[in-house]
């Protein structure tokens, strides 16, 4: 693929929360590739609170970086601001690429199982990204 093919086309758009991990990097191929990004932020305080000290320059040279940054009207970053932002990510989606290990949703809602119920319900194909033998790691 060219570089510059969809920058030239102009028809990528990738759509993301920008969160340390397969967020960030997706954010960074889609502008990789000459895609346009849209930043969608789950809430007022989610920058501050949030984004740690490691991943704090690539979440702000990103969102710099986005033709657009959508922060939702939720005070805090909760679980409410989560699924928000995911469906705002659904309602904008032609296609969600998901790095996904197949587990069923935690129950706490907002999440990668959470995203991809969602797509499918709604017809969004979903491609899942998950290596053979790849595993999650530990929480930091």
């Amino acid at each position: 693929m060219r570089r510059a093919q969809y920058a030239d086309e102009g028809d990528l758009v990738g759509v993301s929360c920008i969160a340390k991990g397969a967020d960030s990097l997706f954010a960074e191929a889609v502008l990789g590739v000459g895609g346009r990004l849209v930043v969608v932020i789950p809430s007022r305080d989610y920058r501050r609170e949030k984004v740690k000290a490691d991943h704090a320059a690539l979440f702000d040279r990103l969102a710099e970086a986005a033709d657009a940054v959508l922060v939702l009207p939720n005070d805090t970053a909760d679980r409410h601001a989560y699924e928000a932002a995911n469906a705002v990510l659904l309602q904008r989606a032609d296609r969600l690429v998901a790095v996904w290990d197949g587990a069923p949703p935690g129950g706490k809602g907002g999440g990668t199982a959470d995203t991809v119920e969602g797509a499918r319900a709604a017809g969004i194909p979903v491609d899942v990204v998950w290596p053979d033998g790849a595993a999650r790691r530990s929480a930091e």
